[in-house]
């Protein structure tokens, strides 16, 4: 008769995502003239309040946040890929990786040849995630959905503005 060996237990938790999304009645292109234009964040984005840095896989960018509650955040994410009109994925970290990770992701899919769908998600992990998810969960939907709607808000009157 064999033995038997417990099984290791994972310390880091499961992860969680957080998933939003929107219609913006706008190309693609219009889009994303606005989600990579980061110098004018502070001009439209209730969220994202500012981003310095360019789009370059392997590169950190600065981003300064603002969370509904009125927390201001200052993360230093690493660029893991990007396909212009497409996507943008990033990868920050509270503090030092595992504590509180978060993967980033601004999707953009074309319904039509003037219609959008943006996706923003976000798929946390780390050890501080069972304690943070409740307040992370809640503040994070209430951030996405106010940055969906504000660049739905700039891309439309983009749009609109070249015509």
């Amino acid at each position: 008769m064999l033995p038997v060996v417990p099984q290791a237990m994972s310390l880091m938790p499961q992860k969680r995502w957080i998933t939003t999304e929107i219609e913006i009645n706008a190309p693609s292109a219009f889009v994303w003239k606005v989600l990579t234009d980061f110098p004018s964040y502070g001009l439209w984005n209730p969220f994202i309040r500012q981003i310095t840095g360019k789009l370059i896989v392997g590169k950190r960018l600065s981003v300064f946040a603002r969370l509904p509650c009125g927390l201001p955040m200052v993360l230093w994410p690493k660029i893991l890929g990007f396909g212009i009109e497409q996507e943008i994925r990033w990868l920050g970290s509270l503090i030092v990786s595992g504590l509180l990770d978060g993967e980033h992701v601004f999707e953009l899919k074309p319904l039509a040849e003037a219609q959008v769908r943006f996706i923003q998600k976000e798929a946390y992990s780390g050890v501080l995630l069972p304690i943070m998810w409740p307040w992370l969960k809640g503040q994070g939907f209430e951030a996405f959905g106010m940055m969906n709607l504000a660049l739905k808000r700039a891309a439309e009157q983009s749009c609109e503005s070249s015509f």
